[in-house]
């Protein structure tokens, strides 16, 4: 039977929010993409010691390494950015994904995010080009044939972006007839294609490429999590609206290798046990948009 790191430990080791060492983001690979607004100061945490974690190839690699790499978002404000002047990483995701290192008794110094586009995150999981993944990543049935996930750790749902001076999109009724951008190979332009047939849809690498091709006019409206499209209109008030409201529930989960039911159960335990720590991230991050949220209840299936 697998030992899983104590629950008392967790505690021990995320209890104090305000008082221990603080962590930031740091290390990449990748082009910078911006400089974020007001970037706050990532939360503090506990850096657990002497972690044990019995059973969890994972954790086994990440030892030999003496590193953990991370996949995540680099192009969504308030969740996944790296800033282009200071390469930082700031956002709930980023956070969450610190949070989670510094759980298995990992500091800054030895995180390595590198980012990954939608369409390649179970390859990479599978792969073993990263230990785990969290980049506003809906866990999904299909998903889960070929990694696992934990969580969830947020739930939010689909929404749309428009340019401020449209009066034209008020939903997803208002779509026939209009472009509609997302990241290639993402599950929310699928459901644009099947839902909305009257709808023409644009697929480009980055969100942020979509984001561009709205203020140019090129497409009409951006579809992806309304959480990713709070933090875009939040980093461009004049000019960027979110209109309607979300139409799809989607559930963010921590991308895992298959199979490591330790690692799995163990990011469980640090989210179940941790809310004063989750609470805490979400008001430094996408609370600062005015939102509130609440923290799911986690899956052990």
């Amino acid at each position: 039977m697998m030992a899983i790191f104590a629950r008392t430990r967790l505690r021990v080791a995320g209890i104090c929010v305000a008082s221990a060492l603080a962590l930031s983001a740091c290390g990449s690979t990748g082009p910078a993409t911006g400089t974020a607004p007001a970037s706050p100061a990532p939360t503090a945490i506990t850096v657990a010691k002497d972690v044990a974690l019995t059973g969890s190839p994972t954790f086994d690699k990440i030892r030999s390494t003496g590193k953990v790499r991370i996949g995540v978002k680099q192009d969504q404000p308030g969740l996944g950015f790296k800033d282009s002047t200071t390469g930082e990483y700031s956002g709930f995701d980023i956070q969450i994904a610190t949070w989670i290192a510094a759980s298995l008794g990992y500091d800054k110094d030895k995180i390595e995010f590198t980012p990954i586009l939608s369409g390649t995150r179970e390859s990479a999981i599978t792969t073993g080009a990263i230990d785990y993944y969290v980049g506003s990543y809906p866990i999904t049935d299909h998903r889960k044939k070929v990694i696992d996930f934990a969580g969830p750790y947020l739930v939010t749902g689909q929404g749309l972006m428009v340019r401020k001076d449209n009066a034209s999109i008020g939903s997803e009724k208002d779509l026939a007839g209009k472009n509609v951008c997302s990241a290639t190979g993402v599950d929310s332009i699928k459901y644009i294609q099947a839902n909305f047939p009257a709808a023409q849809t644009t697929e480009l690498d980055t969100y942020a490429k979509c984001v561009e091709s709205l203020k140019a006019g090129q497409v009409d409206a951006v579809t992806t999590d309304q959480a990713v499209l709070m933090g875009y209109t939040a980093q461009d008030p004049d000019h960027l609206k979110v209109v309607g409201q979300p139409f799809t529930t989607e559930k963010y989960g921590v991308g895992i290798p298959k199979g490591d039911k330790a690692l799995r159960t163990f990011i469980g335990n640090m989210l179940t046990d941790g809310g004063a720590i989750w609470k805490k991230i979400y008001k430094d991050t996408l609370g600062k948009s005015g939102t509130t949220s609440e923290q799911p209840k986690v899956d052990q299936y």
